[in-house]
């Protein structure tokens, strides 16, 4: 599924930052909630609790990955707004249980550099390996071409080093000339220096 930023009121990008993919937690991920929910129905309706908030959670959480980092919003009455740019991560991963396996979701994990663990995970998703293979393309993207930007200023330092390197090489060449002159002065002389046994 993908979609633009009028979808999403809840999203600000940047003027050139584009929409790849989003989605919410596939509808499959509601059967548990089904299973459990309707035979509860006739205690109290404690099932409807249950199907309710499943389906509200569902509704209410969505997920938007654009050329630049990734978006999670969830909240059913508050609403929680989180973003990993990829710059930051280390690694991402994708998970599938039994019942995932049979009706193709399952979770998304991004791992940050410096952070502790998971920093975010995107539940439920449809074709959970699509996703982290877009993912980890985009990262892999994003960071080479940071490296790549890195490399284009060697040169000016190595220049930077080079021109120093240079100064310093005069500057030795200059004493060392000096230090040369003084001893051929004494040289001139024939070598010969007056010695005074007296001196120590």
């Amino acid at each position: 599924m993908s979609g633009d930023a009028a979808t999403y009121d809840w999203l600000t990008l940047d003027s050139d930052e584009e929409i790849l993919w989003s989605g919410k937690p596939a509808a499959e991920t509601m059967y548990g909630a089904y299973l459990t929910g309707i035979p509860l129905i006739l205690f109290f309706g404690l099932g409807l609790v249950i199907l309710g908030g499943a389906y509200l959670n569902r509704q209410n959480t969505d997920y938007v990955v654009t050329d630049k980092s990734v978006y999670k919003k969830t909240g059913i009455l508050s609403r929680s707004v989180s973003e990993v740019e990829y710059e930051k991560v280390q690694n991402t991963s994708f998970s599938v249980g039994v019942v995932g396996r049979y009706f193709d979701y399952g979770n998304v994990d991004i791992s940050t550099a410096g952070g502790s663990g998971v920093e975010m995970t995107l539940r439920g998703v449809s074709s959970p390996q699509d996703v982290q293979k877009r993912l980890s393309r985009r990262v892999k993207e994003v960071q080479g071409d940071r490296g790549r930007g890195d490399e284009e200023t060697k040169p000016d330092v190595l220049d930077e080093i080079l021109t120093e390197l240079r100064a310093i090489r005069v500057a030795v060449e200059s004493g060392d000339g000096t230090a040369e002159r003084d001893s051929g002065t004494e040289r001139d002389d024939g070598g010969a220096t007056d010695w005074d046994p007296e001196r120590p």
